[in-house]
């Protein structure tokens, strides 16, 4: 009970992250704004969450883990209730994206020190696996619930259930354990505001590059002296955290308490660990982007299909990040996470070999079973690689840091891979257009200049209307589909290469993960 209460709340805060991609117009009708301010309540909600992660995790070591995890999940289901009564777009972003930012911001370190004080460490791995997996179980699912429940009832409904099932963990939470804290840590208030301001400005210039641009701006975009705001934005961010140190440091040499301990990063067994965190969601993120894309705007399937083609996922997700735990307990976890890294290859390529114009959503089965078989290997290491590489007190700081480097790792992946897509299908498509002796040269040139500053991924349909309500003959519609048609594949091959050169480089970098399965005797000080 212990454990699925904990696996409950992970999959709770990951759902919310998913739940409403397909359902992002109907939204945006209800409470009178636009796609873009409901894709703005979204990106608000990851940037909360890793604004103040680290922040989270030091509260939860000062007031203890369990009362942080029950108040966390109070201001969540708070954050839930308010979100299924908003009727306009401010109180939408102060109950999602605040509300329920901050209470995922003490509940998701709380998880991982709950973990390692309810479990020694022989059964960690498989407890850190079930709980990772139902996160990952919670990105597979979540656009099938969130298009369900917008097709027959409303998406207000998914926050309700919300409310109720974090009703059903604080009922449950009662029977976890609490490890008493003997020294209670102070906050560094200094320390808390750059780590959220870098992390912050990080998180949010990649975010926006989609629509300003990495470095050279877009031409209907902003610029700041010549270059996108993304660029200053990031290096802000960086700025920032560098200061953060410092000032980590110098509360150390000066015998205070630090919000996170600088030794950390010379733990190896530790960096490894959350490196590979950070590629796992780079890459998961970037492919959960790009594969619904592909089966509901390229395919034109619903919500509903979206979601069922997804599901293959889940179940040698499940099967590897509980199955190898308990009946492999003695593989090195070095060799589960390459396999899981290769898995994760696999998946990606397979799917990448497979796009052509005349594929269907059959396509997608097979990587997604490799997928979920490498996200389940990778969930049942990782988890216990990072916490068993410090002592048991320190494991809130770990859970900080570790969901704050997921954080940053799926914002990237999914910023990369739409970056990428969408300056690749610009390309393509101009090209085509170009090439296309159906196309009259004045609609080329209209074409090169209006559309310079980026395609939008639609589907033919919402294509062919706006042909028609432009007055394009017929000839030139069908001209235009076609070249759309190539361009749009070629942007989605586009994305799935950047995150195949991702897992390969993750396969490098998995040196620093231990050969000895985890337990007692492999923990380091």
């Amino acid at each position: 009970l212990v454990l699925l209460t904990l696996a409950a709340g992970q999959f709770l805060m990951t759902l919310d992250s998913s739940v409403m991609n397909v359902s992002i117009a109907t939204v945006a009708k209800d409470v009178g704004t636009t796609v873009t301010g409901i894709q703005g309540a979204i990106t608000a909600y990851t940037l909360v969450m890793a604004a103040l992660m680290i922040t989270g995790a030091k509260i939860g070591a000062i007031i203890g883990r369990k009362r942080a995890f029950a108040i966390g999940c109070v201001i969540y289901g708070c954050g839930s209730f308010t979100t299924s009564i908003a009727q306009s777009l401010p109180v939408l972003l102060f109950g999602w994206s605040l509300l329920e930012g901050i209470g995922a911001a003490l509940i998701l370190p709380a998880i991982v020190a709950l973990v390692a004080g309810n479990f020694p460490a022989e059964r960690r791995p498989a407890a850190y696996g079930l709980v990772a997996a139902a996160g990952a179980v919670a990105v597979a699912i979540g656009p099938l619930i969130g298009g369900f429940c917008t097709t027959y009832f409303s998406w207000r409904w998914v926050f309700a259930g919300e409310v109720l099932l974090v009703i059903v963990i604080l009922i449950f939470a009662r029977r976890i354990e609490d490890a008493p804290v003997e020294e209670r840590p102070q906050l560094d208030i200094v320390g808390a505001v750059l780590s959220a301001l870098g992390l912050g400005l990080l998180v949010f210039g990649v975010l926006r590059t989609s629509e300003w641009g990495w470095v050279q701006p877009k031409p209907d975009g902003p610029s700041w002296a010549g270059i996108s705001p993304s660029f200053w934005l990031v290096l802000a961010g960086f700025f920032a955290i560098w200061v953060f140190f410092r000032w980590q440091a110098r509360r150390e040499a000066h015998g205070q308490e630090p919000l996170v301990r600088t030794a950390m990063l010379h733990n190896r067994q530790l960096t490894g660990g959350v490196t590979m965190f950070f590629f796992q969601y780079l890459v998961q993120a970037g492919f959960f982007f790009v594969v619904p894309l592909f089966l509901s705007v390229a395919l034109g399937l619903s919500a509903i299909e979206t979601g069922v083609r997804l599901l293959p996922l889940s179940a040698t997700l499940l099967a590897a990040a509980i199955g190898i735990p308990r009946f492999l307990p003695h593989l090195s976890p070095r060799l589960v996470v390459r396999v899981g890294l290769l898995s994760l290859l696999a998946g990606t390529v397979v799917l990448l070999g497979a796009l052509d114009a005349d594929a269907g959503p059959e396509i997608v089965f097979v990587p997604m079973l490799l997928v979920g078989l490498g996200i389940g290997a990778l969930a049942s290491q990782l988890g216990a690689v990072t916490v068993s590489a410090v002592p048991d007190d320190e494991s809130p700081e770990v859970g900080g840091v570790q969901n704050t480097m997921t954080n940053l790792g799926a914002s990237l992946g999914t910023a990369l891979a739409g970056s990428l897509m969408i300056a690749s299908l610009t390309s393509a498509f101009l090209a085509n257009v170009a090439q296309s002796s159906a196309i009259p040269q004045s609609a080329k040139e209209q074409a090169q200049v209006e559309l310079a500053g980026g395609v939008e991924f639609v589907s033919d349909a919402d294509l062919e209307s706006a042909l028609e309500d432009a007055g394009t003959s017929e000839a030139t519609t069908e001209a235009t589909l076609d070249a759309y048609s190539d361009a749009r594949l070629d942007g989605l091959r586009a994305a799935l290469a950047i995150l195949a050169v991702l897992a390969v480089v993750a396969l490098f970098l998995a040196q620093s993960i231990p050969t000895r399965p985890i337990g007692v005797d492999e923990r380091k000080e």
